[in-house]
């Protein structure tokens, strides 16, 4: 019988990128126009936001500081952008834009100092990264003066699909035991 310290535990990066990614497609392609519905947030409450949430727990077992505040970060994000936007929905609360707005540079804030840290990670890292920094500055630009969503859901986009593309090169480099999609390794 194995000692619970001697267990290891999977890389919970490819759940975490998975449902970030995903999840942050579906609220872009929501900014697009392209959904009209609240799918995005229910997905903002499980996938987006719980499987995060798991993920990170997973890093700080593993002893991974920034996984651990990446993922439980962004996983309750999620839940708590989800939750009052179905409130809002069901017509129960209405958000603030203002609020949103500040809401999006405190995250933009957090974003920019987490992507400091991606510098000794991949390039991958720092692209997820990079574009949600601006992603949250666009969306801050949105809920603050204007500026049309859809411009932030199109940057969006790339943001989204750089976090589903290391979930993919993570489980694909895991399963064939070699490099099939590069995450670019920066110099440690």
């Amino acid at each position: 019988m194995q000692k619970p310290d001697s267990v290891q535990w999977a890389n919970p990066g490819a759940l975490g990128l998975a449902a970030f990614g995903f999840t942050t497609l579906l609220l872009q392609f929501h900014n697009l126009g392209l959904i009209t519905d609240v799918i995005p947030m229910v997905y903002g409450f499980f996938w987006g936001g719980a499987a995060q949430v798991i993920a990170g727990i997973i890093d700080a077992r593993r002893g991974d500081t920034f996984g651990l505040t990446a993922f439980t970060s962004y996983g309750f994000f999620w839940i708590a952008l989800a939750l009052g936007l179905v409130l809002q929905h069901q017509g129960i609360i209405t958000l603030d834009t203002e609020g949103l707005g500040w809401l999006m540079i405190v995250w933009a804030v957090f974003t920019f100092f987490m992507g400091i840290g991606t510098l000794k990670m991949t390039v991958t890292h720092v692209t997820i990264f990079g574009t949600l920094t601006i992603l949250f500055i666009l969306l801050a630009l949105h809920f603050l003066a204007g500026m049309d969503a859809k411009i932030a859901g199109a940057e969006g986009l790339v943001c989204g699909a750089s976090a589903v593309y290391g979930a993919a090169a993570i489980i694909i480099n895991d399963k064939f035991g070699r490099t099939v999609l590069p995450l670019g390794q920066l110099k440690k």
